[in-house]
């Protein structure tokens, strides 16, 4: 029995509590995973697992075998990754994930340039707009904005992110310019879907403003908002990276210029454990670097 390869199999059945869930995170079927398991238990003539209806439960043994295991096989990836630095040959899946737009706008293209730089790298790019669990979901590198980190990771401030009001020119022509941030009730504004109320807080020189806002049109993607603003459809409170280019071919223009919402904070975080595989640590120095420059980003303070 290849032992590393059933230690991994468990340590991944305490982290996602589901044979199934292990299955398809290992590429492989739920009565292998199960079979696998049964032999690590008879080599090590202990239960390490109670099956029950509601997935497999650790035993006392099994929660202290974890701890071991889950150590061993991250000092086997650092002996790997050790070894590999020195071959120059990375190798392996690297699952990355992003918000569904900013994936979409910047990190998809990345993506393109690390692979034809590292051609034994596999990528697996998951999309979407909720915060993970990188361990339960087996994800290597995520890339957040805004909100608090959570537990049990490593981050590294990329960068800091402007917020502003943008509209087109046809929207104003047609309604006209707000000339304070409490005429934005009168307006359409477009606003991101999942967010509470129709309050927004504006900041100008050291002073915070909460307006309310009239949304008739909510979406829950950033792309969405960004092409319905430039439709004409209203006043939206957008990420500066998002508008840039629309602002730069004047397709879009500020509105109220003087206010700016709070900026986001973006993120690369990674599980903290001890060793990370070479191909993660050469995304991280990659992703780092593409924010050099790059418009709508400024360097963390």
């Amino acid at each position: 029995m290849d032992t590393l390869r059933a230690m991994r199999f468990f340590v991944r059945t305490m982290e996602l509590g589901s044979l199934s869930a292990v299955a398809r995170d290992l590429e492989t079927t739920q009565p292998t995973v199960s079979k696998v398991l049964a032999l690590l238990e008879a080599q090590m003539k202990v239960r390490l697992l109670e099956r029950s209806t509601k997935g497999p439960v650790p035993t006392e043994q099994g929660l202290r075998f974890y701890d071991q295991a889950k150590s061993i096989l991250e000092q086997y990836e650092g002996a790997v990754s050790s070894v590999q630095g020195l071959t120059e040959e990375p190798t392996g899946l690297l699952r990355i994930n992003a918000p569904v737009a900013f994936g979409q706008f910047r990190v998809n293209a990345w993506v393109q340039e690390f692979l034809r730089l590292h051609p034994g790298i596999s990528v697996e790019l998951i999309l979407n707009d909720r915060f993970i669990d990188l361990v339960e979901e087996g994800v290597d590198v995520s890339l957040r904005l805004g909100a608090e980190l959570p537990p049990n990771v490593i981050g590294r401030h990329l960068a800091v992110v402007p917020r502003l009001l943008v509209a087109s020119h046809s929207y104003l022509e047609r309604r006209g310019a707000p000339l304070h941030p409490d005429d934005l009730v009168s307006h359409d504004f477009v606003r991101f879907a999942w967010s509470p109320g129709n309050m927004i807080d504006l900041h100008r020189a050291g002073k915070t403003l909460s307006a309310r806002t009239n949304s008739r049109y909510r979406v829950n993607n950033a792309l969405a908002i960004r092409e319905a603003l430039a439709l004409g459809s209203g006043i939206g409170l957008c990420p500066e990276w998002l508008v840039h280019d629309l602002l730069t071919k004047d397709e879009l223009v500020r509105v109220l210029p003087e206010w700016t919402a709070s900026s986001q904070d973006l993120h690369l975080l990674y599980p903290s454990r001890r060793y990370q595989p070479l191909r993660s640590k050469l995304f991280i120095e990659f992703t780092a670097n593409q924010f050099i420059g790059l418009p709508g980003f400024y360097p963390p303070s």
